[in-house]
């Protein structure tokens, strides 16, 4: 068990000390998608849905959702971002999400993309699910990470 950074040498869990790390420029980049029927994107491409303008929600949404990476993931470090960007495109079918983040810290902001992109396309649901249920969110995942000990990496 020794191996898992998040258990102790008993099996139980802890917060990974980075105290002793180099502070590093750190940016991760996540993704993932949302399908929806045509006239579902057509109102929230245009704002002509009940709750108003969907993509500055979502956007804000997602950069909160970064924020608060550490009280929402468990042992994960609350960290002082330096950038949280949160970008959409309409697709044929539904609306892709691009989040990305960076620090110059300890620890990377992997998760802290992951968790913008993810509330980003949860708020997006919220704000169209009166005018469809049958949304389905996808495709999340991280694409992209720089910095720290393992350098950079990005997904095949």
């Amino acid at each position: 068990m020794s191996q898992l950074t998040h258990l102790d040498e008993t099996g139980a869990a802890r917060m990974v000390d980075v105290g002793g790390k180099a502070q590093t420029a750190r940016s991760a980049t996540a993704t993932g998608r949302i399908r929806m029927a045509p006239g579902t994107l057509a109102a929230v491409r245009d704002g002509s849905g009940p709750k108003g303008d969907v993509m500055a929600a979502a956007r804000i949404a997602g950069i909160m959702a970064a924020k608060k990476t550490g009280d929402l993931i468990p042992l994960c470090h609350p960290l002082a971002l330096d950038s949280v960007s949160v970008d959409f495109a309409f697709e044929e079918d539904g609306i892709a999400v691009t989040a990305r983040a960076s620090l110059t810290g300890r620890t990377g902001v992997e998760m802290e993309a992951l968790t913008a992109a993810s509330v980003a396309l949860l708020t997006i649901y919220d704000m169209a699910k009166a005018m469809e249920k049958g949304m389905v969110i996808a495709d999340i995942r991280l694409t992209h990470k720089t910095g720290g000990k393992s350098g950079d990496w990005r997904a095949p």
